[in-house]
């Protein structure tokens, strides 16, 4: 068995978010139903992980921002040990390339991506039940991260329906001056549930014919975009800005602050991301795999 593997954890968009009310939720835990399209894309963090002869320690070192003590690298480290009986320390070198508070998924990604290594480091042939299960305890957008690389996501973002990724996407992200916090954005999103809602949401069952179209015929939203916008004007500012730039569908990704556009041109897309490069900091990204 090798005693060190690298691997990279893609980001996330959003490209469709609802967050379902509590009554349409139906749940007792406190957490909100979600439906989402979610398209990985070529924004990487970079993990290497090896093996030491410490019993049950995870030691991390993380370039490019701090973490936690407690954590989605700890959290996935735990889970895999109670489920496979494995108690041989690991060293995790992060670096981190995915800003955090964005709505990237940098955190879900790296814990989906840590999983993984594991399992091939130690060799302990997690089923898919497993890896999921496994996921599903670390936190919501995990179980995504696992699968091939685009997706319709429900429940509490645990259940993953996968479809097959488009190839003729392009998109420029554009991050505004703002650390998202989920918890305030769903606060801010729950102020606004018992007010008349302006958002149509496509149903369910439309979302991938919805993504199979040309992205200037999608109908997607994201429920966070009107409060966050509301709250944060350099969030609209960065918002307004993409689509000048003739995005054919432009939005907030997860809670934010990350904006994007989609364009089915790469000269556009470059074009554009060259144009914003001035006012804002950007990335020109395609739609990738989870991992690799």
């Amino acid at each position: 068995m090798p005693n060190n593997l690298r691997i990279r954890a893609s980001a996330k968009l959003n490209l469709h978010l609802r967050v379902l009310s509590p009554d349409e939720s139906g749940r007792s835990d406190g957490y909100h139903n979600i439906e989402s399209v979610l398209q990985a894309v070529d924004l990487y963090d970079e993990l290497t992980v090896s093996k030491t002869a410490e019993n049950r320690t995870c030691r991390l070192e993380v370039n490019g921002m701090e973490l936690p003590a407690h954590n989605t690298l700890t959290a996935a480290y735990t889970e895999f040990c109670n489920l496979t009986g494995v108690s041989d320390g690991v060293r995790v070198v992060l670096t981190k390339r995915i800003p955090a508070g964005a709505g990237l998924g940098g955190g879900s990604s790296d814990a989906a991506a840590f999983l993984t290594v594991l399992d091939r480091l130690f060799n302990t042939e997690l089923s898919p039940k497993q890896r999921l299960y496994a996921a599903s305890r670390i936190g919501s957008d995990v179980a995504f991260f696992l699968s091939g690389g685009c997706a319709v996501v429900t429940g509490r973002g645990e259940l993953v329906r996968e479809i097959e990724a488009r190839t003729d996407l392009f998109f420029v992200l554009v991050q505004p001056d703002v650390h998202s916090s989920t918890k305030e954005a769903y606060a801010l999103l729950d102020e606004r549930m018992n007010r008349p809602q302006s958002k149509l949401f496509p149903p369910l069952a439309d979302l991938e014919n919805i993504y199979r179209k040309p992205a200037a015929d999608w109908t997607f939203a994201n429920s966070f975009t009107e409060p966050l916008t509301e709250s944060y004007p350099v969030i609209a500012g960065a918002l307004e800005s993409v689509k000048a730039c003739r995005a054919d569908f432009a939005d907030m990704t997860g809670a934010g602050s990350m904006v994007y556009g989609v364009f089915s041109s790469e000269t556009e897309a470059k074009n554009a991301y060259a144009q914003l490069c001035g006012d804002w900091r950007c990335f020109f990204v395609k739609p990738c795999k989870a991992f690799a």
